[in-house]
């Protein structure tokens, strides 16, 4: 089998869902993430873009319904043992199958939880759902169970989360090695991606971030190439990504002659994130490290330019989105405590001057300061 962590591991998982379970009146739960699936048993694919569904019986007891193509992949990867299948057909309906299944472990007329914030069940297979399993058992959205569980991480976790850091900081000085004028972005993004894949790394969950000129100034992923300028800029936003563990870097890189912006903008960022990381450590909110961030950025005058959210949690995540909650805005007030992997990034894209600036890392919040995972140096970049 493909077991990433121990089978003692994964127990202790299951043990503290069930108490969760047991704290919310719940008899069992239906679970349509992939990140839950893969913290509760191992099971690593990315079939959930069509319908399966993992039951976790108060008992402790395991069930997973999925397509055929997902059977040995579920056996390979992952400590279940009871595998159900959906037929793939014309007029197939998954929900109705997942009833079956549901039955047969008897748990019809229960109090089951349900995962419905997943990019795994659809509006119309939760119709579905909804429809097969009315009046067969009672159903409360569940949403935050496993994932308040997978906040804070074990020391087998932390130990991939650090391998993801190393990965990310070799990601960055092979794609610095590209950067000149005239350069390729496509290079860039192969250096940074090949130095992953050739130390043990996976696929992020989400496309890296790489954009210069006017495109310096973006937050997401778009296709499409260009050819670095003599004076540019060029903003990446990656992740060292190890047993889908991730670990994000964020950099604006100068290109030749940069502006006075640049500097300046720099500066800011520098100056918040150290207050950022100045509040991330027990006894703070996520908000309030939102607050540091704004009250830096502003006092430098560029609260136009910033963003209203400053980093988020990370872990093992599967596409779309290497995000995980709890996310740093204003006003959120989960408490931060020993052993979450954060990322902090500052942002500020300035539309009026064309000028982006960047600066972010992950760190794993302990007793006191807060370990970064990152060796790269926080000085501006220019090639």
């Amino acid at each position: 089998m493909a077991l990433h962590f121990t089978r003692g591991e994964f127990a202790e998982r299951r043990r503290r869902a069930e108490a969760a379970l047991e704290a919310r009146g719940l008899a069992g739960l239906l679970i349509f993430q992939q990140e839950s699936m893969y913290y509760l048993t191992g099971y690593d694919t990315f079939g959930f873009c069509f319908f399966q569904c993992l039951y976790l019986g108060l008992d402790g007891r395991l069930a997973l319904i999925t397509r055929s193509a997902d059977l040995r992949q579920a056996q390979r990867t992952s400590i279940i043992d009871d595998i159900r299948i959906w037929t793939d057909e014309e007029g197939a309906d998954p929900a109705q199958q997942l009833r079956a299944m549901l039955a047969d472990l008897g748990a019809g007329g229960l109090r089951l939880g349900i995962e419905t914030a997943s990019y795994g069940l659809t509006h119309a297979n939760g119709r579905k759902v909804d429809a097969a399993l009315a009046g067969f058992c009672t159903l409360e959205p569940a949403d935050g169970l496993i994932d308040r569980l997978r906040v804070v991480k074990s020391d087998a976790e932390l130990a991939y989360v650090r391998r993801a850091g190393a990965l990310a900081d070799a990601a960055l000085e092979a794609g610095l090695a590209e950067i000149r004028p005239g350069a390729d972005e496509g290079r860039v993004l192969a250096a940074m991606q090949g130095a992953i894949f050739a130390g043990g790394g996976d696929y992020p969950a989400n496309e890296f971030i790489i954009g210069s000129g006017e495109d310096a100034l973006l937050c997401r992923y778009h296709s499409g190439r260009r050819t670095l300028g003599e004076n540019d800029q060029l903003t990446l936003e990656f992740a060292g990504v190890f047993r889908h563990y991730h670990a994000a870097l964020m950099r604006t890189v100068v290109i030749g002659q940069g502006r006075p912006e640049h500097a300046r903008m720099h500066e800011a960022c520098a100056e918040a994130l150290a207050a950022c990381e100045a509040m991330l450590r027990p006894g703070h909110r996520a908000g309030d490290v939102f607050d540091a961030h704004a009250r830096v950025m502003d006092a430098h005058g560029m609260k136009a330019a910033r963003l209203n959210a400053c980093g988020y949690s990370l872990g093992a995540k599967f596409t779309p989105s290497w995000m995980d909650p709890p996310m740093f805005y204003r006003g959120n007030s989960e408490p931060l405590v020993p052993g979450m992997v954060m990322f902090l990034h500052v942002i500020l894209m300035d539309s009026g001057s064309g000028t982006a600036m960047t600066l972010g890392r992950t760190y794993i919040t302990t007793a006191s300061s807060p370990e970064p995972l990152s060796r790269a140096p926080l000085a501006l970049i220019e090639r």
